[in-house]
């Protein structure tokens, strides 16, 4: 792998994350308005602290290289199946442009499961170690 395909990599794992990171912590930040709108989503609430856990550390592992294909396998399956419970009016425009933003959110994390993390990594210095 090249040190061009290495940084585009890193770039896109950054980037992939942010929007995670950022939503989890929004999610600490408006625990209660979260947990409200997933209980009338028919989600229960009870699972607002995986979520959150899901969002921050998956984020940070990415960021970070760490666990790269699993956490974004986890997170492909989450934007999958939060597209579902939470945009599936895909009538409404705004419902169908959220929903299909997570999909093709899942589209680059499958990518980035199947070829890895790059070197510029803490999967690539685990691997050498």
């Amino acid at each position: 792998m090249t040190a061009l395909q290495s940084s585009t990599i890193l770039v896109g794992r950054i980037l992939l994350a942010a929007i995670f990171l950022l939503a989890g912590l929004n999610k600490i930040g408006s625990y209660e308005g979260t947990a409200a709108y997933m209980a009338s989503q028919g989600v229960p609430a009870l699972l607002l602290p995986a979520v959150i856990a899901l969002e921050v550390g998956g984020a940070l592992a990415l960021v970070g290289g760490l666990y790269t294909r699993l956490s974004s396998l986890l997170l492909a399956g989450f934007c999958v199946l939060s597209a579902a419970l939470f945009h599936a009016n895909i009538g409404d425009q705004t419902q169908f442009a959220l929903a299909f933003k997570n999909l093709a959110m899942a589209g680059g994390f499958l990518i980035l499961a199947a070829h890895g993390p790059g070197r510029y990594s803490l999967d690539a210095r685990r691997a050498q170690a």
